[in-house]
């Protein structure tokens, strides 16, 4: 589930249609093409959950598509009681209880962000939030979301969680879906310098994540995703300072496009233009974005046409005008950020 500190909370960006030179502008969807989605996040919206459970059960095993869609219907359902409410109505329901779990992460999140603190909530909430997982955990044993809830939540304890207890996480995630984009995300920034970590700490975990994945695997983009976490580490440092010396070049340095380069050749290389999957929209706005800002038109064009027109606000939010950077680089190719 992808709840981060001092980002939007979900994407509010303009739909598709023409600009007026013609050019496509893109398209902002927050469910990323995921009709299915938008129809049972509506259902949570006027309080009805036989969507939602309809949408989970036909889901199955897809483990990818299942993370994408419970963590955006957790949103949904943060600021509601319709998730109470289907639990209340079928208590033995393994999905309800995955999505309440999911829920709760949520919620957490926006206390601390209600509160003015980043990086910590009441650990009595956080205990609680972590028996719903648990709960969860044991009502649904092959699904890694609980998993990935627990991983997500572990940020919010003042100091971490045991070394020995994340592990014991990281490992049931593993042994479930041992691929887990999301999860590996959730990992990462827990070892972030914004979290209980270093840069280099969480550099050195997306990198050994993305030298282990298989071919085909969006788990390189690993790597741009931290770029964007250190961008913003330093950049929120530096308000009301000024330029932060030496940044200019965080994006084109050598190993930054070397880097770029390398995601695309073991995840997406010789794979035909669309249509992506919901889940991968926003890795690959990721690594599209990272490949503008290295400037690297014959990277960035292939993603651009992969994606077809679909975009995610982050990271785009993080430098500048979503739209306008999108539509820029998309339309004109050019290589200065």
């Amino acid at each position: 589930m992808s709840v981060r500190r001092s980002r939007p909370h979900r994407d509010r960006g303009p739909g598709r249609g023409r600009h007026r030179t013609g050019r496509l502008t893109p398209d902002f969807d927050p469910d990323r093409g995921d009709r299915a989605l938008t129809d049972a996040r509506h259902d949570i919206v006027i309080g009805r959950w036989q969507g939602v459970r309809d949408l989970l059960r036909a889901t199955g095993e897809d483990w990818a598509l299942r993370t994408h869609r419970v963590r955006l219907l957790a949103h949904a359902a943060a600021g509601s009681t319709t998730v109470e409410a289907w639990r209340a109505a079928e208590p033995d329901d393994p999905d309800a209880a995955v999505l309440r779990a999911a829920t709760e992460v949520v919620r957490a999140f926006d206390r601390a962000i209600a509160a003015g603190r980043g990086t910590e909530v009441d650990r009595a909430v956080l205990d609680v939030t972590v028996m719903a997982c648990l709960g969860a955990a044991d009502a649904r044993p092959a699904d890694p979301m609980p998993w990935v809830s627990l991983l997500t939540v572990a940020r919010l304890y003042a100091g971490g969680v045991g070394r020995v207890e994340l592990r014991r996480w990281w490992d049931e995630l593993r042994r479930r879906d041992p691929h887990n984009l999301e999860g590996h995300v959730q990992v990462m920034r827990y070892w972030s310098a914004r979290w209980h970590g270093t840069h280099g700490s969480m550099y050195d975990f997306a990198r050994d994540a993305a030298g282990a994945a298989p071919p085909g695997s969006p788990l390189p983009v690993l790597v741009q995703i931290a770029r964007v976490e250190e961008y913003r580490y330093v950049a929120d440092g530096a308000l009301g300072r000024g330029p932060v010396r030496g940044f200019d070049q965080h994006w084109k340095h050598e190993l930054a496009a070397t880097e770029v380069r390398r995601t695309r050749d073991r995840w997406t290389g010789g794979r035909a233009a669309g249509p992506v999957r919901p889940e991968e929209v926003e890795p690959l706005n990721y690594l599209v974005h990272a490949a503008c800002h290295a400037g690297l038109p014959e990277v960035y064009r292939d993603l651009f046409a992969l994606l077809g027109g679909r975009a995610s606000w982050v990271p785009w939010a993080y430098t500048g005008d979503p739209a306008e950077q999108y539509t820029r680089w998309r339309g004109d190719g050019r290589t200065t950020s």
